[in-house]
């Protein structure tokens, strides 16, 4: 799941039938295919999860981080992402995103140990988070509001609704020849992305039809940063003299002549802040998913726990303490946004610990193959695509609380019903209704989290709140797919065991996906009492 950052609207409407240019063609080609990979990213690895296991000879609890590994990386850098686009300008970090994720990409499908495996889905994630947002800040200002610009959020929105359906097909496929594919595939489309975005995306002072950026002065006709008075030929921040002398922030640089900004200083993009943050929820999942072999009283379970619980202690002291954070706690005062960060935290994350459960149920027990098993997930994954174009006006129609609620019920029904079905499974009466429940779920409350989530925020706050609840939701569904690997490990039988008892030993995880949805339907119920009582 993604959420928009706030959309400037202080650009003039552009008539209805103006027609787009070739490069403004070329730029949204650029941008939905790379948020058309972001997002089948999400999905590709799950139904290669036995076949990667069974090649490297790792547990289900190191396979989970194929998973974890990337929702990490988006989740825990995507602050820090965004912090490094507004620092060193939106073209140079898209365009390094994709050079790096093209290479994790060829590295991930040529590793032969886990760990390696891990680092390239964390980088991964890391340059998904520079590049989805970017995106749509990048729509925001090459293309003129109104009719243009909302045609071209609706091409970008349909590629990243589309994208987790088409990794469920494209990995089905490609595994049964070899999983390694699965994660090579995306390179070279990335570069081909990478050479068409030198020569179309813009850089500074060449959007909106290569005038001044939206929002700047008469004066700002060579990129100064916004706030810079008309005279200031060089780009020098206000109160410097001629030569840039006084007033310089510490770690600036002489002798920028050319307009260029001046270079920040280290502290303000919050390297230790990101640091503390991803180790921690590195430390944190490695903690639950090491439980199940080392139990509670050793070190390498309890003891990454407390550290993760110590790192994650510093970043909140970090944040606080700097007068540049990454986190505008602000944010967290709004009710609407806690709940919709968590509603979609629980929405997600109990949907992908499902796709693990039966991924883990479907091939390695009853011998699917990949492609029918990415065939059995699509009644949950495609119904969004199909209505992602009208979701907001579904929204506008119902109302966001009305849909979160209900869009929290039919997943969690569907989640009741597999605990009910015995083993072996019907398709039909037991995976295929539930399967139509998430889906159905999605629907009704993906669109209306995003929006209810920066409602009640001031238009000053409302990217950072973006940030954070795009966070959440990457972090819950790391969380509840570490909780599935290690219960689906603490639960199994000896081996030699009967296929009906590995079945069974699947019911704790299948317990605590319901257990996920059903919090995000508590979350959600409250909305709706908030909803009657006054505003959030």
């Amino acid at each position: 799941m993604t959420s928009s950052p706030l959309l400037p609207s202080h650009t003039a409407p552009a008539p209805a039938h103006a027609r787009w240019s070739p490069r403004m063609w070329g730029l949204l080609v650029v941008l939905a295919g790379n948020m058309l990979i972001d997002a089948l990213e999400v999905s590709v690895a799950l139904v290669a999860l036995p076949a990667i296991g069974t090649d490297l000879g790792a547990p289900l609890t190191a396979m989970q981080w194929t998973i974890t590994g990337f929702a990490v990386g988006f989740g825990g850098l995507m602050l820090f992402g965004a912090r490094a686009v507004a620092l060193l300008g939106r073209r140079r970090v898209y365009l390094a995103a994709l050079v790096g994720f093209a290479a994790a990409s060829l590295v991930g499908a040529l590793a032969e140990d886990p760990s390696l495996l891990t680092a390239t889905r964390v980088v991964k994630g890391f340059c998904a988070a520079l590049t989805a947002p970017t995106g749509l800040a990048i729509i925001a200002t090459a293309f003129p509001e109104g009719p243009q610009r909302n045609r071209a959020l609706s091409v970008y929105t349909l590629f990243g609704a589309g994208g987790f359906t088409a990794g469920l097909l494209l990995s089905g496929w490609l595994t049964g020849f070899s999983w390694r594919l699965t994660f090579a595939f995306p390179a070279p489309a990335v570069l081909v992305l990478f050479v068409l975005g030198l020569r179309l995306i813009p850089g500074a002072g060449e959007e909106n039809g290569g005038g001044p950026p939206p929002g700047a002065t008469a004066g700002d006709r060579d990129g100064r940063p916004p706030g810079t008075m008309t005279g200031d030929r060089t780009g020098r921040p206000p109160g410097t003299t001629a030569g840039g002398r006084a007033g310089r922030p510490p770690g600036t640089t002489t002798g920028d002549r050319a307009g260029r900004p001046p270079r920040p200083p280290l502290r303000r993009y919050g390297f230790a802040s990101a640091a503390a943050f991803l180790a921690g929820l590195l430390a944190l999942v490695q903690g639950i998913t090491s439980v199940p072999a080392h139990g509670w009283a050793d070190l390498r379970s309890t003891g990454l726990l407390a550290l993760a619980a110590g790192l994650l202690a510093l970043f909140v002291a970090l944040e606080r303490a700097s007068a540049h954070p990454l986190i505008r706690f602000e944010a967290l005062r709004s009710r609407a946004m806690i709940r919709s960060a968590l509603g979609a935290a629980c929405l997600n994350g109990s949907y992908l610990g499902l796709l693990f459960v039966l991924t883990h149920q479907l091939q390695s027990l009853a011998d699917w193959s990949p492609l029918r098993t990415a065939a059995a997930f699509l009644p949950a994954a495609a119904p969004l695509v199909v209505t992602a174009l009208f979701s907001g006006r579904i929204v506008a129609r119902f109302g966001a609380p009305r849909l979160i609620a209900a869009g929290a019920l039919l997943p969690f029904a569907g989640y009741l019903l597999l605990l009910r079905t015995p083993w072996p499974p019907a398709y039909a009466t037991g995976i295929l209704p539930t399967m139509l429940l998430v889906g159905a779920g999605f629907v009704l409350s993906f669109a209306a989290l995003n929006s209810q989530a920066t409602s009640q925020l001031p238009p000053a706050e409302r990217g950072a709140g973006s940030g954070l609840y795009q966070t959440a939701v990457q972090v819950g569904a790391a969380l509840s797919v570490a909780l599935v690997a290690a219960l689906l490990t603490g639960s199994a039988p000896p081996a030699g065991a009967a296929p009906a008892e590995f079945a069974e030993a699947c019911r704790p995880a299948l317990t605590l996906v319901a257990a996920v949805g059903g919090l995000g339907l508590l979350t959600a119920l409250a909305g709706l009492r908030s909803r009657r009582t006054g505003p959030p």
